[in-house]
């Protein structure tokens, strides 16, 4: 156009220069038609396309826009993992989130659901040896396989091992730290604390009583529950509780006192012992029978607070069976209880009980018992961690509909976090019947949890998240199973060690 005008004696003028963009101009503060912007390659059409419209849920909203998520949990705690609902970072604070409500959490108890060989155990010793940082010390009430041992080892801490013919002994009948400085005390702190020890007390040995098929009527606990009170002198006022023992309990059943006769309301001493005899029986059994030897005599082990992780091993006694596996669980669980009591503010605690389906297993007393345990987590400032591999190891500790069957099924609603790790798709189908668990969430349990170790379903509260554990090559090395760490070089199990120390955890 310029030549042209230019053949004709004239010139174009010239153009003015276009102004220069700012660099802060909104993108978005013009507007564009519903045929787009006009011009070449802008994007202009002469028809608009047809809108697509499609009629979902709000479940499968989430796979068409996957980056959509609701708020995640407050990032305090431990830091664990990644939460892939939300790609962030995803921190494990029980004690937080119970003290904030967070999502509805009322109590900081956690129970872990996993197949073998699905990271369940990794995942437990991942969370314990993340929040040794926080001040969190760990108590292992009862070591079946051995699994905690190296974890132990690599914190300079030497594990317990209860088994024939070692020194550690285990009284279930210890006072704890209700027993200090008994004579001291207030006459209303005296009553409110023995009241707390024969209570405990009572439900061991109704428990104990029980895994033997042998009932415990009132009568029973009566008759029990006198022997007790006259063994420790808290019969006859004395300033000092005396330090009892199961074996001194079955030979005061065996060997009535008149004064206990008289108190229990018999005639004779005949007639007493014709009452008791099953109970004296069930007690023998334990007394002098498998387990002879590991909890009838004083308590030879302390546990150490200071230390950051405390182990208490089974795994001698799996020869003997389940029954009695279950037995020294209960046994455990009570002691267990008596050492976490009255503890300090401040006073960070985890209590893990691994394979507790061989305690609950032994009927319905086992089962009142961890029950207890988790009731009063909240009063001691403890987590209580219940592990087991699927809910069946639950729900078979009794009949269908009985009284063991539904306790248990209350275990699971008091504890506000749980943590399923990869199922099948068979106890997917039981997990959502106990939990309510929604197709996706289910599917995550038996697809996308399964596909990977330590992937899991957290349900804390009524807050879902997808968490993929993370660990480090030293991780591995400390909170893998035996077998993953006998393999393992001897520099790396050292190098695991140093860099433990290094972390300062021991």
């Amino acid at each position: 156009m310029a030549k042209l005008v230019s053949d004709f004696g004239h010139q174009l003028p010239p153009l003015a220069p276009r102004p220069a963009r700012s660099d802060d101009r909104d993108p978005l503060s013009f507007l564009v038609g519903q045929h787009g912007r006009t011009g070449r390659a802008t994007g202009w059409c002469p028809v608009p396309a047809p809108l697509a419209v499609y009629r979902m849920t709000s479940e499968q909203a989430g796979g068409v826009w996957p980056l959509i998520a609701g708020n995640g949990l407050p990032p305090t705690g431990a830091l664990l993992g990644i939460d892939y609902l939300s790609g962030g970072a995803f921190s494990v604070d029980p004690i937080g989130w119970t003290l904030q409500a967070v999502a509805g959490v009322t109590n900081p108890n956690m129970i872990f659901f996993g197949a073998p060989g699905r990271g369940k155990s990794g995942t437990v010793k991942m969370f314990a040896l993340r929040q040794m940082a926080y001040g969190y010390r760990t108590l292992v009430l009862g070591d079946v396989k051995d699994e905690y041992e190296p974890l132990c080892r690599a914190l300079e801490v030497q594990p317990h091992a209860v088994g024939h013919g070692l020194p550690a002994r285990i009284n279930p009948l210890d006072f704890g730290p209700l027993g200090n400085d008994w004579t001291r005390l207030p006459r209303a702190e005296a009553q409110r604390r023995a009241a707390m020890v024969f209570s405990r007390w009572l439900l061991l040995l109704r428990g104990l009583v029980g895994s033997q098929h042998v009932p415990f009527g009132p009568t029973a606990e009566t008759a029990v529950g006198q022997v007790i009170r006259d063994l420790t002198g808290y019969t006859t006022g004395a300033d000092r509780m005396r330090e009892i023992t199961i074996p001194r309990v079955w030979e005061a059943l065996r060997a009535p006192s008149a004064e206990l006769v008289d108190a229990c309301r018999y005639a004779t001493s005949q007639q007493f012992l014709d009452d008791t005899r099953p109970v004296r029986d069930a007690l023998g059994a334990l007394v002098t029978g498998h387990l002879a030897g590991l909890f009838d005599a004083p308590t030879t082990i302390s546990v150490d607070w200071r230390a950051p992780i405390q182990s208490l091993s089974l795994s001698r006694l799996d020869p003997l069976g389940d029954e009695a596996v279950g037995v020294a669980l209960t046994c455990l669980n009570s002691w267990g209880r008596a050492m976490t009591q009255l503890a300090e503010p401040g006073d960070l605690r985890i209590v893990i009980r691994d394979e507790c389906w061989k305690q609950m297993r032994l009927g319905a007393d086992a089962v009142r018992s961890l029950d207890a345990d988790l009731r009063l987590s909240r009063n001691d400032g403890c987590i209580q961690v219940v592990v087991a591999h699927k809910p069946s190891d639950m729900l078979t500790v009794g009949d269908a509909g009985s009284q063991a069957v539904a306790i248990a099924k209350d275990l699971l609603h008091l504890c506000a976090t749980k943590v399923l790790l990869g199922q099948d798709d068979q106890i997917g189908d039981e997990l959502s019947g106990l939990l309510g668990l929604s197709p996706m969430a289910e599917r995550i349990v038996t697809d996308w949890a399964a596909a990977a170790r330590g992937r899991a379903l957290w349900l804390v509260g009524s807050h879902v998240a997808k968490v993929q554990t993370v660990r480090t090559s030293i991780d591995v090395a400390l909170t893998d199973t035996n077998d993953a760490i006998t393999t393992s070089t001897s520099g790396d199990a050292e190098a695991a060690s140093v860099a433990a120390r290094r972390a300062g955890v021991a």
